[in-house]
């Protein structure tokens, strides 16, 4: 018996124990960089989620039975991706994932749950080929890459008339995949950038890079990254006085991205893409409320894990609990979450994505342009 066969095997039993016994547990993992430098972005998914399930669970949980929330680390490292994943489908019996973050994580874990036949519903991870695969599990509540890249490009050539643009990424699956999606939209409009290069995640000292980048005198510098390095880059790019333009994607959507950076003085005009403000829709107003009265602004992506927990436990709900049938429900309906009503198409994302532009001000918070 193959270990695909055995897998499956193990899912069904445990679908089909969560269905006779009372009060039995609904495994669903969540999975992401909760240690590392990434690990803010960890929070907001584990957050998201944790409110998620405590208000499902206390509205009768998934036809009668409680969600429990298993942690899963993989640090946005590909093999450690890997291996949380595979515990998650051998040890802990998780009929579905909240995660992962990091395109990079979320790619090689996502065959593992494929295998197993566990529901995968990614809040964040927005590189086009992890729904491309056509893997039928496989779900994001998050747009994609060559859809924010485009928003990117169209504002750099028709708002800011930029003329002379550099390109920096982090050589991640996230981080050049957003640059090379926008750097493709970028030349279609008839821009062609003046430097296209890349620097290593964990490094800190980009002075020689900032020399080029000023020796091609660029008035916008597009960074495809995450914070950890966008922040350090652009507040050396202000140190030797260069006044270009920083504009960067989802991945420095967080408040650490101003203690990276050294300070609201170093991020102040930086800009990124995101999806329209999260916590402004009407349907979530009373989660995020109940998230600030304990203390906690759910930025960044906690309300789209929160969202995808939603999504993961409609379909579960209207399954019997069963995760490929739930994926299959998936594909055909829509969800009412705290972001509105998400639907999905065959692949496996949304119908309707909304990245809008933001800009970072001398508060050190982001504020959405009109």
């Amino acid at each position: 018996m193959s270990k695909a066969v055995v897998r499956k095997t193990l899912i069904s039993i445990a679908v089909a124990g969560a269905a006779t016994l009372a009060q039995a547990d609904v495994v669903i993992g969540v999975a992401g960089p909760h240690t590392g430098a990434y690990a803010a972005f960890g929070e907001q998914l584990w957050k998201g989620a944790e409110q998620a399930a405590k208000d499902i669970n206390a509205s009768g949980g998934i036809n009668g039975e409680m969600i429990k929330l298993v942690k899963a680390d993989d640090a946005c490292e590909p093999k450690q991706a890997v291996s949380v994943a595979n515990r998650l489908v051998d040890s802990d019996g998780a009929v579905a994932v909240v995660g992962h973050f990091c395109s990079s994580s979320t790619q090689p874990a996502s065959n593992i749950y494929a295998e197993a036949g566990v529901l995968m519903v990614t809040p964040a991870s927005t590189n086009p080929t992890i729904t491309d695969r056509g893997l039928p599990n496989v779900f994001r509540v998050c747009g994609r890459d060559d859809q924010q890249g485009d928003v990117a490009a169209s504002y750099i050539v028709d708002k800011l008339k930029a003329k002379r643009v550099a390109i920096i990424h982090d050589k991640d699956t996230y981080g050049k995949g957003l640059a090379d999606a926008m750097k493709a939209s970028l030349n279609a409009y008839g821009t062609k950038e003046v430097m296209y290069e890349g620097l290593t995640r964990g490094e800190k000292d980009f002075n020689a890079l900032v020399t080029k980048i000023r020796s091609v005198d660029a008035d916008v510098v597009y960074f495809g990254g995450l914070h950890s390095e966008a922040g350090p880059l652009v507040r050396q790019l202000r140190e030797q006085g260069s006044k270009a333009i920083f504009m960067s994607g989802d991945g420095i959507v967080s408040d650490e991205f101003v203690t990276v950076a050294g300070g609201p003085q170093y991020v102040k005009g930086v800009m990124m893409t995101f999806g329209a403000d999260p916590m402004s829709y009407p349907t979530g107003k009373s989660v995020v409320k109940e998230f600030q009265a304990n203390g906690y602004e759910p930025e960044g992506y906690t309300l789209y894990s929160y969202t995808a927990l939603q999504v993961a436990a409609a379909a579960l709900q209207h399954a019997d609990l069963d995760p490929i049938k739930g994926a299959e429900w998936l594909h055909a309906h829509s969800v009412d979450t705290v972001m509105g009503k998400k639907s999905f198409d065959k692949k496996g994302d949304l119908t309707v994505s909304d990245y809008v532009m933001y800009e970072w001000n001398d508060k050190g918070k982001y504020i959405q342009l009109d």
